[in-house]
């Protein structure tokens, strides 16, 4: 039997409004529901690795041009010893073979939204409402009753799936009952926007950069408007939180970096936890997740959000083939479940943390030790474009393919 009930997505997240416009493209009616009453702007996730821009050059409709216009190409990255002043620099030409786009793109999440979010407002099969929350759902074998809170009240809406894009305190997980394993970091990281040019009082600076320093480690990048400085913090308490995020403790963070005469304008702050959770399982009968919905962890390498895009076009593709050919719904969720929940388990979880260990360490040895084998590894091409291939997500998106 056709489905002509719109599939209901909860959230206009990166993921959810990927899917949505993928789904919408094909003829296949999509309810995208977003809580907020409009689109965050704010300081989030702002990379863009290789994978994910092969997937959203593929939908069309200028998503990519106005991607490429708005954001900042970036060709080579670095990571410094403060300590030292070494640098391994890693240039990703070296991956030229592997991508139609060997570079990161530098664009804040928010933009890649509003561009698809345009485009979804000329699509017939697509309805998208902003100040509507998914509250909660009952489903039974033919679909699902979704519980929707809007401005005009509670609402019921059938669909034949409910799809949770809905972040990592996902209503729609919690209410499937699905386990978000895991951990929270003690540490909280500071992320803090200014227009200075660093780039001006570093040599060689490249516009993402991974800084080891036996006091403080921070990662600084650029994105299509201002840089980005991250600075892990250990605040105990809510008047520890107001204090890093006051303008005299950035100000010291920001003058540790580069001593400037003078105050640092200071553009967004934030300060958010760290947390690297895997959901138990990605689809539970006709519920299914994608994004930090069902999965997070620490920013450092910029997977995050590439890996909820990669769910988002996975799972796209799979509710084609239920929809369109009358393929098993059960069979393709566990199938999803199997591709991208193992890889979030192995890959993207294991190389977070790894990353993170990567730059915390204190001591001169470790410190040394880690400078000295990226050194080696960047200027060796062979090892330097593995390291890229592994980095850049391409070989995670392979391997995901891959699982039977």
């Amino acid at each position: 039997m056709p489905i002509t009930a719109p599939i209901v997505i909860a959230g206009s997240g990166p993921a959810g409004s990927a899917l949505a416009l993928y789904l919408a493209q094909r003829g296949i009616p999509v309810l995208l529901l977003e809580k907020e009453a409009t689109l965050p702007v704010d300081l989030r996730a702002s990379t863009f690795h290789p994978p994910s821009l092969e997937m959203l050059a593929d939908l069309g409709e200028g998503v990519i041009d106005r991607m490429l216009a708005k954001g900042l190409r970036v060709d080579t990255y670095q990571y410094r010893d403060r300590r030292t002043n070494e640098v391994a620099t890693f240039d990703m030409k070296l991956i030229a073979d592997a991508t139609r786009f060997p570079f990161r793109l530098q664009l804040e999440q928010y933009e890649l939204t509003a561009i698809i979010g345009e485009v979804l407002k000329r699509h017939p099969h697509a309805d998208v409402r902003f100040r509507h929350e998914v509250t909660g759902f009952s489903q039974d074998a033919d679909g699902v009753d979704v519980r929707v809170r809007a401005p005009g009240g509670e609402t019921v809406v059938r669909a034949p799936f409910l799809v949770g894009c809905d972040g990592a305190h996902s209503v729609v997980r919690k209410q499937a009952g699905i386990e978000y394993a895991g951990f929270t970091y003690d540490e909280k990281f500071l992320v803090v926007s200014t227009p200075f040019p660093f780039e001006q009082v570093f040599p060689n600076f490249s516009y993402v950069n991974y800084v080891a320093d036996p006091q403080e480690w921070c990662v600084v990048l650029r994105t299509d408007k201002r840089w980005r400085v991250l600075f892990p913090t250990r605040p105990e308490n809510a008047d520890d939180e107001a204090l890093l995020l006051s303008d005299g403790y950035i100000q010291e963070r920001l003058h540790h970096l580069h001593d400037k005469a003078g105050a640092y304008e200071i553009g967004h702050r934030s300060l958010y936890a760290v947390n690297q959770r895997v959901a138990e399982t990605y689809a539970r009968g006709r519920i299914v997740l994608a994004g930090d919905a069902c999965h997070i962890n620490n920013p450092l390498g910029g997977m995050g959000m590439n890996g909820g895009l990669h769910d988002a076009f996975n799972l796209a593709e799979r509710l084609v083939r239920i929809v369109r050919d009358g393929a098993d719904h059960a069979a393709e969720f566990a199938h999803y479940d199997r591709q991208r929940r193992q890889l979030a388990v192995r890959f993207v979880q294991e190389h977070t943390i790894a990353n993170k260990k990567l730059m915390e360490a204190t001591d001169a040895g470790t410190q040394d030790r880690r400078q000295q084998w990226l050194n080696a590894t960047a200027a060796d091409p062979v090892q330097a474009r593995a390291f890229l291939l592994e980095r850049a997500m391409i070989n995670c998106v392979r391997d995901s393919l891959a699982v039977a």
